[in-house]
């Protein structure tokens, strides 16, 4: 059994194909199929289903590859003591970022966290909360940004910072005429929401209990992914829509007079630093979650007098 070996499993279990995995792991097919059924051999087991599209792996295979992930892990930690007793941060690290958080955070942290660490390299991936879980279990991202809590024992997650909800209104509100909002205000009939695959739609639905007032008097729905598109169709459009408190910042002050906070306790988003349980780059991802810090208000690194919103549905 050798470390090229288990490189091998984890490819295939990741990308289900054997093109896919040997394009990958930067070897011909034949030779990542050769190792696999060597090591199957070895092992006296058969780790995966080749039967089925895509190849996935058996029950036992399932443990191997798993153990596999592990040992991998252990091994790069070794690469990772180097760096740190060199006192450099250098590589690769890979972040997934949720859609309604990227925009808001990254440009405030990138260009300072890239001048202090200029041989560190950042890929970074805007994917749903669902895509940065698969892809952390899968090794294909480092660390992810999103809403939490997930309450998957697989994954690790560092509470960051504590967004709160506001509504955002249309010059036609009769909500405009009130401080604050409370939840019993919102009518889901009469909010433009993210489309679905996104936590913070859930969220938001969740802070209406999901009740029906009336009929719904919008002419369309918008299917979209952009918490910017939410504010337009607001500002040509009757209505009202949810903002996390970050977005305030690109807002002009005729915009913020149609900004209501919530009476409390204020619905609040839990934003997380998350990684798989065995995460590799932790001097790497300790100095990104330094410099987000750095760069949130300091009102929002506390839970105080807030009710975190579950993304479940």
């Amino acid at each position: 059994m050798t470390l090229v070996q288990l490189e091998y499993i984890v490819a295939l279990d990741t990308y289900g194909s054997f093109v896919l995995a040997a394009e990958n792991s930067f070897v011909t097919q034949p030779t990542l199929s050769m190792q696999v059924q060597k090591l199957e051999e070895n092992l006296g087991v058969q780790l995966f289903d080749r039967s089925r599209q895509p190849v996935v792996p058996t029950e036992i295979g399932k443990l191997v590859v798993a153990q596999a992930r592990t040992v991998l892990a252990e091994a790069a930690r070794i690469k990772e003591l180097i760096s740190e007793a060199q006192g450099e941060l250098s590589g690769e690290l890979k972040i997934g970022v949720i859609p309604t958080v990227a925009p808001y955070l990254l440009p405030k942290v990138l260009t300072d966290f890239g001048d202090k660490y200029p041989k560190l390299k950042l890929q970074i991936w805007e994917y749903t909360t669902e895509q940065i879980i698969q892809e952390l279990k899968k090794g294909q991202l480092d660390c992810g940004i999103l809403s939490t809590p997930i309450e998957d024992e697989s994954l690790h997650e560092i509470p960051l910072y504590y967004e709160t909800f506001v509504a955002y209104l249309s010059k036609s509100s009769s909500l405009l005429s009130q401080k604050t909002v409370a939840s019993d205000d919102l009518d889901p009939n009469q909010l433009w929401l993210l489309n679905e695959g996104h936590c913070m739609r859930n969220q938001i639905l969740n802070i209406c209990a999901k009740k029906s007032k009336g009929d719904n008097n919008k002419a369309f729905d918008y299917n979209t992914g952009s918490i910017e598109t939410l504010k337009r169709m607001v500002d040509l459009n009757k209505g009202m829509t949810i903002l996390p408190e970050l977005s305030l910042s690109e807002l002009s002050n005729k915009h913020l007079d149609r900004v209501r906070y919530f009476s409390a306790p204020e619905p609040v988003r839990e934003i997380s630093l998350v990684t798989h349980r065995n995460f590799l780059k932790r001097s790497a991802i300790a100095a990104l979650k330094k410099e987000i810090l750095a760069h949130i208000p300091k009102k929002l690194l506390q839970q105080q007098d807030k009710q975190v919103m579950s993304i479940s549905n």
